[in-house]
């Protein structure tokens, strides 16, 4: 999907091996890829874990994506790590000779710009750490109203009932009690609830998939400026 007669391509990668999830994260995505001067191919990482949910699986997928990552470079202009916590960003960064984005950063980059407090919707209790310090390293904890967790693994996100109804009711909580003007899905596998949530809540809510591939388009069209 994408612009046509390109040769270059934004390849965003999804770090687990839910070939669902990477079906989602085309889906949300194609609206961007049906304006973007180039394509932007979606791809699933078969040697990661299904859902990264823990330390080791974060810092386990780092060599596979690198690898992957590395037999797409010749034909890219762009890449999107499409995990929460941005496994590989600094390491693809330093491989790679094109702009390399995470999700996660993207994300709270893009919500600073819609509210001054944003929430983060995580997946489970033990995300958090893993999420306060990468927050802590962007020095933007000040910004942060609160991250709460659904207590729903990667795969429980597919009973979308289920899952919709812990969204609303936590992104509630966010907005009620915790004074988040903005809302973040901490998951790529949240991108199909967005519109939903968004219509819900009456809050902006910022699903980093589309959040990082907006700003990837934006860094290419940045480069043709200057």
């Amino acid at each position: 999907m994408g612009a046509k007669g390109a040769s270059m391509t934004i390849h965003i990668l999804n770090p687990n091996s839910l070939v669902h999830v990477t079906t989602g994260i085309a889906r949300a995505v194609a609206p961007i890829a049906a304006v973007s001067p180039v394509p932007i191919k979606c791809h699933t990482l078969t040697q990661g874990p299904p859902g990264i949910e823990t330390q080791a699986h974060v810092d386990g997928v780092v060599t596979p994506l690198l690898a992957q990552a590395k037999g797409l470079e010749s034909d890219a202009s762009a890449f999107v790590i499409a995990c929460f916590s941005d496994p590989g960003l600094a390491a693809l960064r330093e491989q790679s000779k094109v702009p390399v984005l995470g999700i996660a950063e993207a994300a709270v980059l893009t919500a600073m710009t819609m509210g001054q407090r944003f929430g983060i919707l995580s997946i489970l209790s033990k995300s958090i750490p893993r999420h306060m310090r990468y927050l802590g390293a962007m020095g933007v904890l000040d910004r942060l109203a609160a991250d709460l967790p659904l207590e729903l693994g990667v795969q429980a996100l597919a009973d979308e009932a289920r899952s919709f109804a812990r969204l609303v009711e936590v992104g509630c909580a966010l907005r009620d009690t915790r004074g988040a003007e903005v809302v973040i899905l901490g998951c790529a596998g949240m991108t199909t609830f967005r519109a939903r949530l968004e219509t819900e809540l009456g809050i902006p809510v910022v699903e980093p998939c589309q959040a990082a591939a907006a700003m990837a388009v934006g860094r290419i069209a940045l480069s043709r400026a200057q």
